[in-house]
């Protein structure tokens, strides 16, 4: 399931094509629940892409620099030691 929230968000459809209207001051938050897939691969030759799929097709892409991807893998460590979810 993927959940999109847009804050202060809104599109004008002219001649077939969406266009974004108004401030540039938008936030979103994208959430992604029971996902089926998990694709880690190197992207360009700066970044790591983490791309994660749902049951349903839904997919999110995440690009971060190394040092972000190391954070990561270390968070996941340290969760897999102190937490009884991987047991």
């Amino acid at each position: 399931m993927l959940s999109i929230d847009i804050d202060q968000f809104m599109l004008e459809l002219k001649d077939g094509a969406f266009k974004s209207v108004g401030p540039s001051n938008k936030e979103a938050t994208i959430k992604m629940y029971d996902v089926e897939g998990v694709d880690v691969r190197e992207y360009g030759d700066k970044r790591v892409k983490i791309a994660f799929e749902d049951e349903q097709g839904s997919e999110i892409e995440v690009a971060l620099f190394p040092e972000q991807a190391k954070a990561v893998a270390a968070g996941l460590e340290l969760l897999e030691e102190e937490s009884e979810m991987f047991d």
